[in-house]
């Protein structure tokens, strides 16, 4: 049992692996219809283990259960009755499908720590923004006048100087306003998040070079949580395309019913294989992606290809309570056409 497993550890596609667990389960199941030990029943759980970290889903597992059930009964029908086998066939997938449970119960458990995690990031982040905006721009304002002031009284060398000087405090405090907007743009506040994301999506653009379109609205303005969350995740993706995909467009598709928000990101890149993300720079992005979205109870699902783009579009359900003051866009809303 365990080096029938073990064969299974290189596998790269899910084609296989599930061919390899279809032969694995069988002679498993088989094993513990016979004798109904408890040792045979403890490769159940060995094999759910092997499954999750082949992401191969629970239907699967049900599905392939199913499958072998008729077929082990019908072999052993002089040995085991059919009632008997079927009691112990139901504990063998409990077994089975345990180390599921187990997952389960522990993201349902990080859930509300990773939310309450990046709450406290988000009130720091403001903290910082609002430090940034007001108290740096105020002392940068008090240079410009005191600077202002000694060119009154200097030579014109010295005042070309303090002109430079002026100058590079300018840029800094150009960079400054940016970087507080990134931390905390205004405009996601002050609008929502329709207006945010058409306004990063421009400014993204105008920095890159690379052509982004962003098509959707919102009717409402949601939880504050709901629009921030989604706020950073469009931002962390867009700066994974400017990153790593080699991108020349970008669309940004908003949409909104009673019970879902979603949002495609959608490139024409390089693309990559998403059964290795994780590993590496790109990976620890997306994993960011994925735990934003988890922390309003959302999803992330990615569709990629290498040398065919990719797609990763985000789902968080609205609850009643998801709604705010009102808010209109005249712009349009797509319609999603998934494959």
């Amino acid at each position: 049992m365990e080096d029938a497993l073990k064969s299974t550890s290189g596998l790269s596609g899910k084609r296989l692996a599930l061919r390899e667990l279809r032969l694995v389960y069988t002679d498993a199941l088989e094993e513990h219809l016979a004798d109904g030990t408890e040792n045979s029943k403890h490769s159940a759980c060995d094999i759910g283990r092997w499954a999750i970290a082949q992401e191969i889903g629970v239907t699967k597992v049900v599905a392939v259960h199913h499958e072998c059930v008729g077929r082990i009964l019908f072999r052993l029908a002089g040995s085991v009755s059919c009632k008997e086998g079927l009691r112990r066939a139901g504990d063998f997938l409990a077994e089975a499908l345990s180390p599921y449970e187990q997952a389960h119960r522990g993201s349902s458990e990080t859930i509300p720590a990773l939310r309450q995690m990046n709450e406290r990031m988000e009130r720091e982040i403001q903290r910082i923004a609002l430090a940034v905006h007001d108290e740096a721009g105020q002392l940068i304002y008090a240079v410009h006048l005191a600077i202002a002031t000694a060119a009154e009284a200097s030579s014109p060398v010295v005042h070309q100087h303090l002109a430079e000087i002026g100058a590079m405090l300018h840029r800094a405090e150009q960079g400054l306003r940016r970087l507080s907007h990134e931390l905390r743009p205004m405009i996601l506040d002050d609008l929502g998040l329709t207006p945010a994301l058409q306004s990063l999506a421009e400014r993204v653009s105008r920095t890159t070079g690379i052509a982004i379109e962003f098509e959707g609205s919102v009717d409402h303005r949601l939880d504050a949580k709901v629009e921030t969350a989604l706020y950073r995740i469009v931002h962390e993706a867009l700066t994974n395309v400017v990153k790593h995909a080699h991108a020349k467009k970008v669309t940004i598709e908003l949409q909104r019913d009673h019970t879902m928000l979603k949002c495609l990101i959608r490139d024409d890149g390089v693309g990559f294989d998403p059964a290795g993300v994780g590993k590496g720079q790109r990976g620890l992005g997306l994993a960011g992606v994925r735990e934003r979205a988890a922390a309003v109870g959302g999803t992330l699902q990615i569709k990629s290809e290498p040398q065919r783009g990719t797609e990763l579009l985000v789902e968080i359900p609205l609850r009643k309570t998801t709604c705010r003051s009102e808010y209109s866009s005249p712009m349009t809303t797509p319609s999603f056409a998934r494959p």
